[in-house]
């Protein structure tokens, strides 16, 4: 006759159990990053702990980059930093819209498409006016001799981009809309493609790739910026990122300074060490650099109401869905 499992040991023997369940998911938990200090706010902590930067084919976060110094910076500060290239700022700006990035540098006319989009960007510095460094060019033998010549012609560019601007405001000063022009929109690198085959009849481009299609292609200037627009360029950040890491944005902005600053004393170094980098050749960068101005400078009104006029040009001709302020892009003080 077999004996009654008393109630004592049955207790005893499911305590054990569980006791076994809730150790085996405390391990779990633990190695998923889900309990104490490695759950949803170590992760936040982790991602804090980097910096994301968004750059373009040329400019002072080139220079930044190319000689290291950063990195090391911000590595002893206990932060990962972590590159990304893009063909240009519409769409440097787009990954720091869906969060991809959380710092980068652009042209005049990008925040303005980014902020009407609802982009999370703030201003955080810029750099002097640079009207020659960018310009619209033609084929050697074009018959295309100035800019009403345009009327009806296909013209490349890279939408939402600084050159778009410059373009707009060449065609008004000249008696012509934008409508007058067959806009194709195209990233330089194809732009250069079907410059160079004849696709279009005018490239409206920026430096390097302005300088490289001169020394090689032997392209003409149409006209540049000078006298037309400043062709600022600006340093950006995601407002979550810049709220959150004021010091580590002071870093980045004041090496930049660093970074300009040895890039205009030393032109021929900077462009034997970028030159592999890029892809272009020794002689444009040169041409390239000696038709910049260097340095940083803080945000404030007069560079606001410049940006301002951009966007309110741009919602004029329709290339802007809503009016914007400018000034709601700005930490608070």
């Amino acid at each position: 006759m077999r004996r009654k499992l008393g109630a004592r040991p049955f207790a005893l023997a499911l305590l054990a159990v569980l006791l076994v369940a809730v150790a085996a998911s405390c391990a779990t938990a633990a190695k998923s990053g889900l309990g104490g200090t490695t759950g949803a706010a170590g992760e936040k902590d982790e991602k804090a702990k980097q910096v994301r930067i968004g750059y373009q084919k040329y400019g002072t976060v080139n220079f930044l980059k190319a000689q290291g110094k950063l990195d090391r910076k911000l590595q002893e500060a206990g932060y990962a930093v972590t590159w990304t290239e893009f063909p240009g700022g519409p769409q440097l700006l787009e990954a720091l819209n869906v969060g991809s990035i959380d710092f980068g540098h652009t042209g005049e006319a990008p925040p303005i498409f980014a902020q009407a989009a609802g982009a999370p960007l703030v201003y955080l510095a810029y750099e002097q006016a640079r009207p020659a460094s960018e310009a619209i060019v033609v084929p050697e033998a074009s018959p295309i001799q100035s800019i009403k010549d345009l009327k009806d012609k296909k013209v490349a560019l890279n939408k939402g981009s600084n050159v778009h601007y410059l373009l707009v405001k060449l065609l008004e000063q000249a008696g012509l809309s934008y409508s007058d022009v067959r806009t194709v929109f195209l990233p330089p690198a194809d732009a250069r493609v079907a410059f160079e085959r004849g696709s279009v009849d005018a490239w409206v481009i920026w430096d390097p790739y302005f300088a490289a299609v001169q020394t090689s292609a032997k392209a003409r200037v149409l006209a540049d910026g000078k006298d037309v627009v400043s062709n600022h360029e600006y340093y950006l950040a995601s407002r979550p990122f810049a709220e959150r890491n004021k010091e580590i944005t002071a870093v980045l902005l004041e090496e930049l300074n660093k970074a300009g600053a040895w890039a205009k004393a030393n032109p021929q170094e900077v462009a034997q060490l970028l030159s592999p980098q890029l892809g272009i050749d020794i002689p444009s960068l040169e041409l390239a650099m000696g038709r910049r101005e260097y340095g940083l400078l803080p945000i404030n009104g007069q560079v606001i109401a410049e940006q301002q006029r951009v966007a309110d040009t741009f919602l004029q001709i329709g290339l802007i869905p809503k009016a914007i302020k400018v000034s709601e892009a700005l930490l608070d003080s």
